[in-house]
């Protein structure tokens, strides 16, 4: 093995990235070193790659150069002398938050949320590489029956499952609204299709998202550009009590507003979409405590509950992600990766990248391409 290796790498603190190689990475005990398969751009990866206000405050200019991404899939090739439980050959995916073991959060059992964890991408060198390092704590052994393709979207896939399913997993039989129409929110409708949520509606703005949310199983589809009434039409096909789940993944104002009157008395408003400016105004009175609501926030995955439902729901076909996944790339066409990404109206929805073109080659034989 050469000790070099091609990656996408965030080098300086303006738009864009470069191809570049790399030092293969030396793994501490604790680690794997992984052969990437396949890894995916997600929402985060625009930021950095804009270098926008988030991406230079949340990273910083002095922490460059840094190999970007983080959603991976791929085969354990060498594994450090702590290591246990993983072995050469193994088929992974990693938990992108890298918990530390003393935070109170971790202890508590909250450890995708800890006040000093690590983000793969973020706070270290990412996936966007022919190889990565990865704690073993993180290490995920996938089923074999899952393409690449579909295993390196589980990290996303995982925040759409714990969005839907809440702290209870108390979803089936109910009604939904999905408020926005990113590739999360895409897979939010296919998960809430499969667990048994009978009554699917979303909200969103591109109409080529918004057929792929028809695809994945939405009962009812709203503009949120148009003159539609949409409290009203959820009310109108919810009895007039409104939805028992609101899943809000925009971040914007109209969302938020709409999102709060769609809700039934009772109801649970789970928190995801990241809003451009921190400070939003809420109804508090009227909006959620007089009217009993439940807000949590969703931020990654529950490990590795979430883990273990994404995966059986993959393996068993209870779900298809295929109209998710639009876009399929090599590594060093990374560019045309983050074009589809950045484009306007949207035109893609969860673009994957391929270190390998012979991996990319027989993706797309999978897909008939």
């Amino acid at each position: 093995m050469s000790d070099k290796m091609w990656a996408v790498v965030k080098t300086r603190p303006e738009m864009g990235a470069d191809y570049v190689q790399m030092p293969i990475p030396v793994i501490a005990d604790d680690e794997v070193l992984v052969k990437v398969q396949a890894t995916s751009i997600c929402g985060t990866d625009v930021h950095i790659y804009k270098w926008d206000d988030w991406a230079a405050g949340r990273i910083g200019a002095h922490n460059l150069p840094q190999i970007m991404g983080h959603e991976v899939a791929g085969e354990v090739v060498e594994v450090g002398r702590a290591v246990r439980g993983l072995v050469v050959g193994d088929y992974i995916s990693a938990e992108t938050h890298i918990p530390d073991p003393q935070d109170l959060q971790t202890l508590l059992g909250q450890p995708h949320i800890g006040s000093r964890m690590k983000i793969l991408g973020v706070d270290c060198h990412g996936a966007f590489a022919e190889y990565i390092a990865v704690p073993a704590s993180v290490a995920w052994k996938n089923d074999r029956d899952i393409p690449p393709e579909f295993a390196s979207v589980q990290e996303p896939l995982g925040n759409a499952a714990y969005a839907v399913l809440g702290e209870d997993n108390d979803v089936a039989g109910r009604s939904m609204v999905i408020i926005g129409d990113g590739p999360i929110a895409l897979l939010a409708v296919g998960v809430a299709r499969a667990v048994g949520v009978t009554n699917i509606f979303i909200v969103g703005k591109y109409a080529f998202n918004l057929d792929i949310a028809r695809r994945m199983g939405a009962d009812h589809v709203l503009v949120a550009t148009d003159d539609t009434d949409r409290v009203a039409y959820v009310k109108d096909h919810t009895r007039g009590y409104g939805a028992d789940i609101v899943l809000e993944m925009a971040g914007s104002q109209q969302a938020l507003d709409e999102g709060f009157q769609m809700i039934r008395k009772g109801g649970r408003f789970s928190a995801f979409g990241i809003a451009s400016q921190p400070k939003l105004p809420v109804d508090y009175n009227n909006g959620i405590v007089l009217r009993g609501i439940q807000v949590h926030g969703i931020n990654g995955r529950k490990m590795f509950d979430t883990w273990y439902r994404v995966r059986n729901l993959l393996a068993s076909g209870r779900i298809d992600i295929a109209p998710v996944v639009t876009h399929m790339f090599t590594l060093e066409d990374y560019v045309a990766g983050f074009d589809k990404m950045l484009g306007r109206p949207r035109e893609a929805a969860k673009v994957v990248l391929f270190p390998d073109p012979s991996e990319l080659v027989a993706a797309r034989a999978r897909r008939g391409q």
